[in-house]
């Protein structure tokens, strides 16, 4: 797509939505929130931050705990793309231990006034693999990547097709604020071509492609995804290789074939 045609079509879209940021009309004042509303181990970092600024929808809170707390304690390796301030490192740094080995990438310069504070940044874009790679590389590899980078769907993707193949088996790949793939001053749009959100759906394909005629049944043919979930605004993508898919009959039926009768549905 040219540059033109690119311009063409987002002004199009923003004709749906003419705010800047809808963000804004979501935001509250801290005093305004009921803390007891929201426990948890990540939510008391949070609300108990008196550092650098940290900015998170409260509904991401639970959710971190639900995803990273089996981290916790250990030598994990995370990247988070998106530095903003710098509270969010001291806050995964609070969160996951003194283990835990935390780099933060970022395109603003200003950020580099972070590094060595709760973790390492490095200054780069998230859409260039071989950036992305050689932080991975002074990583010694990544467990967890945590995108709360640009928040633009090309952006996003790039990152993920550029680190995903990089992380861990066992690894995490979180891609938050994804309410952005709706919104047009993200180039976004409800079933926009090119968004997060619509990225993410193809990975659901891709999870089921041995299913596909002519799809094959190997541990190397297969994604090497173990589970795509879709909450709130966030996706979590679990890397792990897998295995070749078999159903089995219990107690043992004997010997069968396509041609065995299989009653799939009630009968009618």
């Amino acid at each position: 797509m040219t540059n033109i045609l690119k311009k063409v079509i987002n002004r199009t879209w923003k004709l749906t939505d003419s705010r800047d940021n809808p963000a804004y009309d979501f935001l509250v004042r801290l005093d305004e929130v009921d803390q007891t509303e929201n426990p948890g181990r990540c939510a008391d970092i949070f609300f108990g931050n008196t550092n650098e600024v940290v900015w998170k929808w409260l509904q991401f809170l639970p959710i971190y705990d639900r995803v990273f707390g089996p981290f916790v304690g250990k030598p994990i390796r995370f990247l988070e793309i998106g530095v903003f301030q710098g509270g969010s490192l001291r806050m995964w740094r609070d969160y996951f231990g003194p283990e835990a080995t935390i780099f933060g990438i970022d395109i603003n310069p200003d950020c580099a006034a972070f590094n060595g504070r709760s973790g390492q940044v490095r200054i780069g874009s998230q859409d260039d693999p071989e950036f992305l790679r050689s932080v991975v590389e002074e990583m010694g590899g990544v467990d967890i990547v945590l995108d709360d980078g640009s928040h633009y769907g090309d952006h996003q993707r790039a990152s993920f097709e550029a680190l995903f193949p990089l992380m861990a088996d066992g690894g995490v790949y979180l891609i938050e604020d994804l309410h952005t793939s709706y919104w047009p001053s993200f180039e976004g749009g409800m079933r926009r071509e090119g968004t997060g959100i619509e990225f993410l759906k193809q990975k659901v394909d891709a999870m089921h492609r041995q299913y596909l005629p002519g799809g094959v049944n190997t541990s190397d043919a297969m994604e090497p995804i173990e589970c795509v979930q879709f909450f709130d605004s966030i996706a979590v993508v679990e890397k792990r290789r897998q295995k070749p898919r078999a159903s089995v009959m219990v107690p043992d039926p004997g010997p069968v074939s396509a041609a065995t009768p299989v009653r799939m549905r009630p009968a009618q």
